[in-house]
Formats: structure tokens, sequence, C-alpha cells
């Protein structure tokens, strides 16, 4: 004889998480979205919860959180791949070690951004493991890691979005990245 399987309670962070997602989904028509169950705490002694309420770390402000990354508008990026458009600025980060290339990157779109472009191209090479060099050595890193550098937080009031290039411009070893416009009256 087998028991029935009891349901596994969520935890306060895949709750907080669930949130997150129910409140970015719109329901179809006609249906409407169940409300999540209120979380339960278990209780302790008078003197046990005094003991973690002064335990606990003041609360901190949060930050400001900012938007998800846009990909390029569809008129922009068919106007970079059908060559009617060429990037405002360019930088190749081919040879240079990761701690190098980001800091080159960073550089270049601070200066990008406070010359007024747009879209820029970052290339990034496919890594030697993509034209056939040895199948052991850890190649294309750059390739793999400068995606998740324009997605941090330290380059989110910079990046806007951003989208592999179009062979012309080389493909999946270059991004075409869209940059936020500098507001007005505001100083670095």
């Amino acid at each position: 004889m087998t028991r029935p399987r009891r349901a596994r309670q969520l935890t306060a962070e895949e709750r907080r998480l669930w949130a997150v997602v129910v409140g970015a989904v719109k329901p179809l028509p006609g249906r409407a979205l169940s409300e999540p169950e209120p979380e339960r705490k278990p209780e302790l002694p008078p003197g046990e919860a005094a003991a973690r309420m002064a335990a606990r770390p003041a609360p901190r402000v949060d930050e400001p959180r900012l938007a998800p990354l846009a990909p390029l508008e569809r008129r922009t990026l068919a106007q970079l791949r059908r060559r009617s458009r060429r990037a405002d600025a360019a930088i190749d980060l081919h040879g240079m070690r990761q701690a190098e290339a980001h800091g080159a990157l960073v550089a270049f779109l601070g200066r990008s951004r406070d010359l007024g472009h747009e879209v820029v191209l970052v290339i990034t090479g496919k890594g030697a493991a993509a034209t056939g060099a040895s199948l052991f050595e850890e190649r294309g890193v750059l390739r793999r890691v400068v995606p998740h550098w324009l997605r941090l937080p330290e380059l989110r009031p910079l990046v806007l979005g951003f989208e592999e290039a179009a062979p012309h411009h080389g493909g999946a070893g270059a991004l075409y990245v869209r940059l936020r416009k500098r507001r007005a009256g505001r100083e670095r």
C-alpha cells in the first residue's frame, strides 16, 4: 500500500518569486489568477519571539529596480542588417583577457553614451573552438561572458538592450548594444 504524497510547502523565497511571476502575467479573458496562500508562521513562546526580533538586522531600504533589458527596435535592427544604418561606434575585444576586456567595455559604453551614441557594436569574436581549434581548450570566453556583463547592475544605467549582430558585422561573435539616452541636467 502506498501513501498519498504530501504536498511540499513553498519556501518564503519561492513564494516571493511566484508573486513576481504572477504579477507579470496577464490572465486569459474570463479567467482570474488565484490568490497565493498567506504565509503561515509557527507560533513561538513570548520570550523566544522577542529574542528573535531583537536579533533581526535593521530593515534595509531597497534600491530602485531597473527595468528589464529590451531588444533592439525592429526598424533599427533591420536597418543595421540591411546596411542602411551603421553602428555609431565599435569596440573590438579580441585578444583581451577578461579583466582587461571588462574594463575596456565599461569605459567604451560610458564614453559612447556621453557622446550621444544610440547603437554601438561590441565585437567579442567567436573563439578558437568555433574555428576548429583544440576541442579541450576553453575558447570563446568573451563571447559567453559579455552578455552577462551587459546585464550587470553596474552597466544597466548605460545599456538598454542588446542583440546578436548581423553576419556582415560578425554574427555570433558580435553584439549590437542599444544605449540609454543621457538625461539632461545630470552630470556624472
